[in-house]
């Protein structure tokens, strides 16, 4: 009975995935590993643009692009086949409108396409067309998240 319980102990701590742990570890741990690849590049005016409509000033964290992408690549990883105006939805938030009611207003799009292509351009993500458009995990990017997500622990 022991040595049962412990064989499959053994099984789920192999099988870590994304969705086994905490999204805020995962995401900067994943920032970090995208640091380290050469094809994702922060935009030249990445630190001095709003990232979106609503946002009142610029991103004051110095590796927004490396978390923005990374929390790109966990959605995609979760959510399935993702585009730009899901992302834009997603990262979105209220807009506030002086003393009138505040609505919701999507994050900046230019950005989240580049950051797409980033990383369809390492090889995590490509586009697809059937059963959604959009853009997927690659075996190597769903291989990357869960090496990631095993050292998350």
């Amino acid at each position: 009975m022991f040595l049962n319980l412990h064989f499959k102990q053994s099984i789920r701590d192999k099988m870590l995935t994304p969705k086994d742990v905490d999204h805020i570890k995962f995401v900067r741990a994943v920032a970090e590993e995208l640091k380290k690849n050469e094809n994702v590049k922060p935009h030249a005016l990445a630190g001095f643009v709003k990232s979106g409509v609503n946002a009142e000033r610029p991103p004051e964290q110095k590796d927004f692009w490396f978390l923005r992408s990374a929390a790109i690549l966990r959605k995609a990883y979760t959510r399935g086949p993702v585009g730009v105006s899901r992302l834009r939805t997603a990262f979105g938030s209220r807009k506030r409108r002086g003393h009138k009611p505040a609505h919701h207003a999507p994050a900046g799009g230019k950005f989240i396409r580049m950051m797409l292509q980033q990383l369809e351009k390492a090889g995590y993500l490509q586009k697809i067309q059937k059963p959604v458009s959009g853009r997927a995990l690659t075996p190597a990017g769903q291989k990357f998240l869960d090496g990631v997500a095993k050292t998350c622990k």
